[in-house]
């Protein structure tokens, strides 16, 4: 399905596949909608959620540095590893089970200096973007294995253009970066090359970083001086924000409007969520890894409710991490 990271040049990389079976989630409170903007959530209530399975899975040609951003239904998991910093490029690949070394397999936009694949369909079919070697950014989409990049055409002097997210009819979503800096979200038809703006009312710096197969859109926006959620489904907007947080990222949506992404709570740590039953009776669940309290993200969701993302461990290195519902 769907996924995505945040509008900057990530890095990833990995280290050897472990698994850890632990719960973690939860938390209580009510839903906060933007007060700065017209625009509620239709719920405002969170849950206690269930328990996980966690497992480490990153790949050892960089064993500092991985990142998982995108899941489909069959587990295939799209990412990344390298830090970015010198000697650690961004690399693409994709991976699927028994996630081993052996089952990863190198993708990489053509002559490109640095490259993340952030987002996979359930036809295997892939989306990113890439980074040349002067530090521009384009997005791409790996189509039936044919490469496509993007640059969006409103601001063609732009140095930043990203896909984040990508469903089964090849409409992704994404944003560009303009040149007063402010980012506008996006999607885009890979078969017409057509962007059409997602404008968040009231909001600004809008990324738009996931998109399901129905064509409804979750990403994030400034208002106020704090990070909102949203979610667009038929042309309506639903914001939200972790309660008690100033700073929520969505960046994955499933068929069922089920959003995940990443909170920062009042201490500045960053927690996982997932963002379930968002236009009825929304409940919230926090996520953290075991091995990485508070440092976790979550990037993707497929429609079983198996979820991708990456946390930092210990030793300081950023692992790959898989989970599913117990």
């Amino acid at each position: 399905m769907t996924n995505s990271r945040s509008a900057t040049v990530y890095s990833s990389l990995a280290v050897a596949v472990a698994m850890t079976t632990t719960l973690l989630a939860g938390c209580a409170g009510s839903m906060t909608p933007n007060a700065s903007s017209p625009l509620t959530p239709s719920a405002r209530h969170a849950s206690r959620g269930n328990d996980f399975n966690f497992q480490t899975i990153n790949n050892n040609t960089d064993p500092t540095f991985n990142q998982l951003l995108g899941i489909n239904d069959a587990q295939k998991i799209s990412g990344y590893y390298g830090s970015g910093a010198a000697g650690h490029p961004n690399k693409g690949y994709t991976v699927v089970s028994p996630f081993q070394q052996g089952n990863f397999t190198a993708e990489d936009f053509p002559g490109s200096a640095q490259t993340q694949v952030t987002c996979i369909d359930n036809r295997g079919n892939t989306g990113g973007f890439w980074v040349n070697a002067n530090g521009v950014n384009r997005g791409f989409i790996a189509w039936n294995g044919v490469f496509t990049s993007y640059t969006h055409t409103g601001t063609p002097n732009s140095t930043v253009t990203q896909i984040l997210g990508l469903n089964n009819s090849g409409i992704a979503a994404g944003f560009y970066t303009n040149k007063n800096g402010v980012n506008h979200g996006f999607t885009l038809n890979q078969g017409t090359g057509v962007f059409t703006p997602v404008v968040v009312p009231g909001g600004t710096n809008v990324t738009a970083s996931a998109i399901n197969d129905n064509g409804d859109v979750a990403g994030f926006y400034e208002s106020g001086g704090s990070t909102f959620g949203f979610l667009e489904r038929k042309k309506k907007f639903t914001t939200f924000s972790f309660p008690g947080s100033t700073n929520t990222t969505p960046f994955g949506v499933n068929d069922s409007d089920a959003v995940v992404g990443a909170y920062v709570d009042g201490n500045g740590q960053t927690h996982g969520f997932l963002l379930t039953e968002l236009l009825t009776n929304a409940k919230f669940t926090s996520i953290d890894d075991p091995n990485g309290v508070g440092t976790t993200t979550i990037n993707g969701i497929n429609n079983t409710l198996d979820m991708v993302g990456f946390y930092v461990d210990t030793a300081g290195n950023t692992d790959g991490m898989l989970i599913t519902p117990r």
